[in-house]
C-alpha cells in the first residue's frame, strides 16, 4: 500500500487540517495548563466572634495552622473588676491550665495586682489594677508583622494611648478561655480570623479553562497521531499477540503477590495517607495534618486522591489498598511482555531471564510496596515511560513520545521519585529530538530558499507535547493557587526534614541500621540492583558485539536506572521507602544482568563461579541486618528485633563462608582449571542464573517469616489474620484485639483479712518499702529517638510516654501518705503504694502482702494485673532473663481460716524500666483450685538504680477498644497506626479548624519516638493542637492472647476546660486569584 493511501502527504488537505489543529490545540492546551495555577478561586473565609451566645464562657476553635490571619479584640476596662482578688483571665487563646498557654498563646489577664497583656511569653502591657479602673476600653489589634494596643481613659499614663510593636506577636488559637461567669458585659469583644487559604474551590472561570485545556490536549494528540500517519506505514498493534498467554512464572509470581497482600507487611506511611485521605472529603482539600500547619500535599497529592475515594466506600486494608495490587500486577506484566522483548533475541528465549526479573522484582516489591505510599504507582510509571521512549523510538512517531511525557510527569507529580521516569524522557532524548526535527521538516510545505524559518517554527509538532507535558497542572492546582502551593512547599523545606543532595548518605545509613528500615528484606534489592548495573554495564563494554542484546535499548535503560540513583539524591527527603519505586526498573536491569551472564565474560567457570560468590556475599552481608518489619508487621516474626541466628551463629555469617568458599573456588579453578571446548560441566548448571537463585531464597525468606509469624500469633492478632477477617466482614483490626481496662480503680483485689488497703498491702511482712519510694524521674532508658536527619524537637523540651509521668507530686497526700502520682487513672486516694528508692537502707527490702481473693473466672477477667515501677527481674518471650528485683505473685487455696500457697509465678514484664508498667499475669496460668494471691517482692541490690514500686493486685474488667472508642469518636490516630485501626474516625478539620480529639492511640515504644517527634509543637503538628487543649491519661490495655506484646498506647484526652463549647464559626466567600497570600505562614 503506497503512504499516500496510508497516511496521506503533507499537501492533502485532511494532513493540513491536522497540522493547522495540532499547531492551535496544543498552544491552547499549554498555555491554559500554565495559566491554571493564576486562575481565581473561592475561598471560604472564617471569623471566630467571642463571647458566644452573649455568655462569658469559654470556647474551643484548635486552629489547624496554629496562628489566625488577624486577631483583634475590644476589652471594657471595667470586666477587670469581674475577676476574684487574686486573679484570673479575662481571655486566653490556650487554656491557663496548659503548660504553654503564656509561652505560645495571647493572655488578657489579672493577677493580684496588676492588669496585662501578654503575647508569646512577651509581657506587652502591666497596668496596677486600680489605676486601670479608670480606663474605658482596652484596644488590641494583632496582624502577621505588627501588633497594636490602645487604651483611652487610663490616668495618669497617656503614653499608652497606643502603642504599636513592630514583630511576630500572633499568638496561637486553640479557643478563646475565661474566668468571667454570667451574661457577656457589654462592649467585650474578640475577633478571630482564621488562616483557610487552602480551604478553596475552583471558580467557574477555572473549571472551564480546566475543561478547555484537557480537551485541547486530547485533541492535540488526535491530531498529532493523524500527523503520524503520514509516514506510510500501517497501524501498529497496540498489545502483542501473546500480552494475554499466562505461562507457569505468571502464575507463580501471582501467587506469591496475592499471598504477600494478605500476609505481608504494609509500610510506615500507610495510616499516615490513609487519615489524610479519610479526612479530606470533609476538609475540602488534601491536608497534611500530621504536620506543617495542615497544609496541602500538592503538587504531590494526586495519587492520595485515588485512596481518598477508595477510601469513602470502605476504610478495610485489603480494599484501600487495591491499588497496590493492581500496580503490582500491571508491573510484572509490562516487564515480562515488553521490557523483557525489548532487550533482544537473546532475552526473549532465555528463560532465566524471565526467573532472574521475577525474583528481583518481588525482593523489591514484597517489603516495599505492599501499602499506599505511591512508590507502586511510580514504578509502573516509569517503566511505561520507558517504553513509550522506545516505541517512539522504535517506530519514529510523536504520539508515543507524547503519552511518555504524560505519564512521566503524573509519576513526578505523584511523588519526587517520580523523577526516575523524567530520565527515561532524559535517556531517549537525544533520539527523539531527532525525530522531532525530522517530522517538523516533513510537515513543512515547500518554501523558498529565502525562508528563515526553522523545521521546528514551521512544523510545530512540539506544542502537542508542551500541551501533555503541562496537563498534569489540571490536577494539580485544581481546587488550589500557585500562592497556596508555593507557601507549602516554604514550610516544608524550612520545617524539614528537606535535605540537600549531598546529604544523600542519610539514606543509606538508615539503609545498613539496626532497624526496619535495615532489615535484610530492604537491604538486599537495592544491594542486587547495584550489583546488576555493574554487570550489566561490563558485559555490554567488554562484548557489546557479541552479547546479542538490542543495544538502544538497553543502553538507555542502562541510563535510566544510573540516573534514577542520581535523581534519587535530589529529592529533599532521605527516606528508604523511596526504594521501592525501583521495583520495576530494578527488575528490568536484573534481566538486563541475565542475559550479561550468558555472554562471554561470564561464560568460563571461574568467572561464573566467582559472579556467584559476590552474589552471596552480597546476601550475606544484607543478612546482617534485622528480620524487622514495620509495627504491627513484626508480629510473631522471627529475629524480628535481631540479626538471623541459630544457636547462637548468626545466619549471615553461615552465608559468608559459603560465599568465600566459592570465591576460593573460582580461585582454583583460575589456577588449575582448563574447560574443555564445547563441554558444558555439571556443576556449572546451578550457577546459570545466581541472581535469581539468591534472590529466589531471600524472597521465600521473607514470605516464609511472614507466614510463620501469622501462624504463631493465631488467635491473636497478626496482619495475616486481619486480612482475612476483613474480606469475611470484620474489618476493625487491631481495635477488636486490643483490650482496655474500663474501670481500674474498681477491679482491685478485695482482701481476706481487713477492710483496710493500706494494712492489707502492707501485709504479714514489710520491710524496706515506703509509699513514697519512688524515683521522680520515671522516663524509660531504653528508647531512641530515631530521626532521618537533624532532629526538629526541642531536646530539653518535656517527653510523656506510657505510663511515665513527669516530675509531680500530689497536693495531698494518698491513702497511705504516698505523694507519688499513679498511672493508669488510678486513684491514690484509694490506691496504696509502696516502693523501696531510697527507702532500703542497708537492708534486704522485702514485702509479702496479704492474701486476696480471686473472683469468679470469665472472658472478660483474663488477667490478674500488678502495676508497678523500678526494675523488675523477668524473662523476655525468647527464655532471655532481664536483671532486676524479685516481685513474683503467689497464689493459694483456703482452708477455712488458714491459706495454703501452692506456688509462685514471675509477672510477664511488658517493660521499659524504670517506669509505671503493668506486670500481668495470664488467669490461665493459675491453676483452678487457686482461689487467693498476694504479692511477693525482694529488693536486694542496694544500687541506687535497682529500685522496685508496687500496687496491690487487681483483676480487671476488660472490653475491646472497638467497644469503648467507637466509630464517631473523634480520635489523634498517631500516622504509624492508622491503617490498622480503620473503624475509629480520625479527628477532622474545616474551614481551618480541627475537632478536638477524645483519644489518642499510639505505637509501641520502639516507633513512638518517631511520632511524637513528627507531630510536635516545632512541626505544626497534631500534638501541638492536642497537649495545649488536653490533659492525657494512659489507659491500661493489652493485645488479646499475646500478653506479652507491647502493642501501644490508647490515651484518654481530657479537655483542660471542660466545659469550653466549639466555637460558632462564621463563613464567607473571597474570590481569590494565583498570586494572593494573607501572608506567610510564620511560627
Amino acid at each position: 500500500m503506497e503512504s499516500s493511501k496510508t497516511g496521506g502527504s503533507v499537501t492533502d488537505s485532511g494532513v493540513r487540517a491536522a497540522r493547522i489543529v495540532a499547531l492551535l490545540t496544543g498552544l491552547a492546551g499549554f498555555l491554559l495548563a500554565v495559566a491554571t495555577p493564576l486562575l481565581p478561586v473561592h475561598q471560604t473565609t472564617t471569623t471566630i466572634s467571642w463571647p458566644q451566645d452573649d455568655q462569658a464562657t469559654s470556647i474551643e476553635a484548635p486552629l489547624i495552622s496554629y496562628l489566625p490571619v488577624e486577631v483583634s479584640a475590644t476589652i471594657p476596662c471595667a470586666v477587670f473588676n469581674d475577676l476574684p482578688d487574686e486573679g484570673g483571665l479575662v481571655a486566653a487563646t490556650i487554656p491557663a491550665q496548659s503548660p504553654d498557654s503564656q509561652r505560645f498563646g495571647l493572655q488578657i489577664r489579672a493577677t493580684e495586682t496588676q492588669a496585662q497583656i501578654v503575647a508569646r511569653n512577651s509581657v506587652l502591657h502591666s497596668i496596677p489594677r486600680e489605676q486601670i479602673t479608670g480606663c474605658d476600653e482596652i484596644r488590641l489589634n494583632i496582624t502577621t508583622n505588627q501588633l497594636t494596643t490602645e487604651f483611652t481613659g487610663v490616668a495618669g499614663s497617656d503614653d499608652l494611648a497606643s502603642t504599636t510593636r513592630e514583630g511576630n506577636f500572633m499568638p496561637q488559637v486553640v479557643g478563646v478561655f475565661t474566668d468571667l461567669e454570667g451574661p457577656a458585659p457589654d462592649g467585650l469583644n474578640v475577633t478571630i480570623e482564621v488562616d483557610s487559604r487552602f480551604t478553596t474551590s475552583p471558580t467557574l472561570l477555572k473549571i472551564l479553562a480546566i475543561t478547555i485545556g484537557a480537551i485541547a490536549t486530547l485533541v492535540s494528540l488526535a491530531a498529532l497521531h493523524r500527523l503520524d500517519l503520514t509516514d506510510g506505514r500501517r497501524h501498529r498493534r497496540f498489545l502483542p499477540a501473546s500480552w494475554w498467554k499466562l505461562s507457569p512464572l505468571d502464575l507463580i509470581v501471582g501467587a506469591i503477590l496475592l499471598g504477600w497482600y494478605f500476609i505481608g507487611a504494609n509500610t510506615a506511611d500507610d495510616g499516615y495517607i490513609l487519615n489524610m485521605a479519610r479526612v479530606a472529603g470533609h476538609a475540602g482539600y488534601m491536608a497534611n495534618y500530621y504536620r506543617w500547619y495542615g497544609v496541602p500535599e500538592a503538587p504531590f497529592g494526586w495519587f492520595y486522591d485515588v485512596t481518598a475515594a477508595l477510601a469513602a466506600l470502605s476504610t478495610a486494608s485489603p480494599f484501600v489498598r487495591l491499588t497496590t495490587l493492581i500496580a503490582s500486577i500491571l508491573c510484572w506484566w509490562i516487564i515480562s511482555r515488553e521490557v523483557i522483548p525489548r532487550l533482544g533475541r537473546r532475552a526473549r528465549h532465555t528463560p532465566a531471564v524471565y526467573w532472574t526479573a521475577a525474583a528481583v522484582f518481588l525482593a523489591f516489591w514484597l517489603p516495599y510496596n505492599n501499602g499506599l505510599r505511591p512508590e507502586p504507582v511510580i514504578a509502573v510509571g516509569a517503566l511505561l515511560t520507558w517504553i513509550s521512549v522506545e516505541r517512539a523510538i522504535a517506530t519514529g512517531r510523536l504520539l508515543p513520545a507524547a503519552i511518555a511525557t504524560i505519564i512521566a510527569a503524573f509519576s513526578l507529580a505523584a511523588g519526587p521519585t517520580g523523577l526516575m521516569a523524567v530520565a527515561a524522557l532524559l535517556a531517549g532524548s537525544r533520539p527523539l529530538l531527532a525525530i522531532l526535527i525530522k517530522r517538523a521538516k516533513q510537515l513543512t510545505p515547500n518554501t523558498t530558499t529565502g525562508n528563515k524559518h526553522t523545521p521546528l517554527a514551521s512544523g510545530r509538532p512540539h506544542r502537542p507535547l508542551l500541551a501533555a507535558g503541562t496537563a498534569v497542572l489540571f490536577i494539580i492546582f485544581y481546587d488550589q493557587t500557585l500562592a497556596a502551593v508555593s507557601e507549602a512547599s516554604r514550610l516544608r523545606t524550612i520545617i524539614g526534614p528537606s535535605n540537600s543532595w549531598y546529604n544523600e548518605f542519610f539514606r543509606y545509613s538508615e539503609l545498613f541500621s539496626q532497624t526496619a528500615d535495615g532489615s535484610i528484606a530492604r537491604r538486599f534489592p537495592v544491594l542486587i540492583m547495584i550489583v546488576c548495573i555493574f554487570t550489566a554495564a561490563a558485559a555490554i563494554i567488554h562484548s557489546a558485539s557479541k552479547s546479542k542484546l538490542a543495544k538502544g535499548p538497553t543502553l538507555r535503560l542502562l541510563a535510566v536506572s544510573i540516573m534514577s540513583f542520581g535523581f534519587l539524591a535530589a529529592t529533599p527527603t532521605k527516606w528508604v521507602h523511596h526504594f521501592g519505586a525501583f521495583a520495576g526498573i530494578g527488575a528490568a536491569i536484573a534481566a538486563l544482568a541475565a542475559v550479561a551472564l550468558t555472554t562471554p565474560l561470564f561464560q568460563s567457570p571461574r568467572n561464573r563461579v566467582l559472579f556467584t560468590g559476590i552474589v552471596v556475599i552480597i546476601a550475606a552481608y544484607a543478612a546482617t541486618g534485622p528480620n524487622a518489619y514495620w509495627y504491627v508487621g513484626s508480629f510473631g516474626v522471627p529475629w524480628w528485633d535481631k540479626r538471623p541466628s541459630i544457636q547462637g551463629y548468626t545466619l549471615a555469617t553461615g552465608v559468608l563462608v559459603f560465599g568465600l568458599a566459592l570465591l576460593l573456588v573460582g580461585a582454583f579453578l583460575y589456577l588449575r582449571y582448563t574447560e574443555a571446548q564445547g563441554k558444558r560441566k555439571w556443576f556449572l548448571v546451578p550457577l546459570a542464573a545466581p541472581i535469581a537463585v539468591v534472590t529466589g531464597l531471600v524472597v521465600l525468606f521473607q514470605f516464609a517469616s511472614l507466614a510463620k509469624g501469622a501462624v504463631s500469633q493465631y488467635p491473636s492478632y497478626s496482619i495475616g489474620r486481619s486480612n482475612v477477617d476483613a474480606v469475611l466482614g470484620e474489618p476493625c483490626g487491631l481495635a477488636r484485639d486490643v483490650l482496655v481496662e474500663t474501670d481500674p480503680n474498681d477491679s482491685f483485689l478485695t482482701p481476706v483479712s481487713t477492710d483496710d488497703p493500706v494494712e492489707a498491702f502492707t501485709g504479714q511482712y514489710s520491710q524496706g518499702f515506703d509509699p513514697n519510694g519512688f524515683r521522680i524521674d520515671l522516663a524509660p532508658e531504653d528508647i531512641e529517638v530515631r530521626a532521618n536527619g537533624p532532629s526538629t524537637i526541642d531536646p530539653d523540651g518535656p517527653f510523656v510516654t506510657g505510663g511515665s509521668l513527669d516530675a509531680r507530686v500530689l497536693d495531698e497526700p494518698g491513702i497511705n501518705g504516698s505523694l507519688v502520682p499513679l498511672p493508669f487513672g488510678l486513684d491514690p486516694s484509694r490506691i496504696p503504694t509502696a516502693g523501696t528508692h531510697e527507702a532500703q537502707q542497708s537492708n534486704v527490702a522485702e514485702l509479702t502482702t496479704d492474701w486476696y481473693e480471686l473472683p469468679e473466672r470469665s472472658d472478660a477477667t483474663p488477667l490478674v494485673v500488678i502495676t508497678a515501677a523500678g526494675r523488675i527481674a523477668s524473662v523476655d518471650s525468647d527464655g532471655i532473663d532481664t536483671y532486676g528485683q524479685r516481685v513474683e505473685l503467689e497464689y493459694g487455696r483456703s482452708d477455712g481460716d488458714d491459706y495454703e500457697a501452692l506456688g509462685r509465678i514471675q509477672p510477664i514484664d511488658p517493660g521499659p524500666s524504670p517506669m509505671w508498667r503493668n506486670l500481668r499475669v495470664p488467669m490461665a496460668d493459675i491453676p483452678p483450685e487457686a482461689d487467693v494471691v498476694r504479692v511477693v517482692a525482694r529488693d536486694a541490690d542496694l544500687e541506687p538504680r535497682q529500685w522496685i514500686g508496687l500496687t496491690p493486685p487487681r483483676v480487671p474488667q476488660l472490653e475491646t477498644l472497638q467497644d469503648i472508642v467507637g466509630t464517631t469518636t473523634p480520635v489523634l490516630l498517631d500516622w504509624t497506626v492508622g491503617l490498622h485501626f480503620p473503624c475509629q474516625q480520625p479527628y477532622l478539620h474545616r474551614y481551618g479548624v480541627a475537632q478536638n480529639p477524645e483519644y489518642r492511640i499510639t505505637p509501641d515504644r520502639g516507633v513512638i519516638a518517631g511520632a511524637n517527634n513528627w507531630q510536635s509543637h516545632p512541626a505544626g503538628g497534631s500534638l501541638g493542637l492536642t497537649n495545649t487543649l488536653n490533659r492525657p491519661t494512659t489507659l491500661a490495655s493489652y493485645l488479646a492472647d499475646d500478653w506479652r506484646r507491647d502493642w501501644g498506647e490508647l490515651i484518654r484526652y481530657t479537655p483542660h476546660v471542660e466545659e469550653a463549647a466549639p466555637a460558632d464559626l462564621e463563613h464567607s466567600t473571597e474570590l481569590r486569584w494565583g498570586r494572593w497570600t494573607p501572608g506567610e505562614i510564620s511560627w
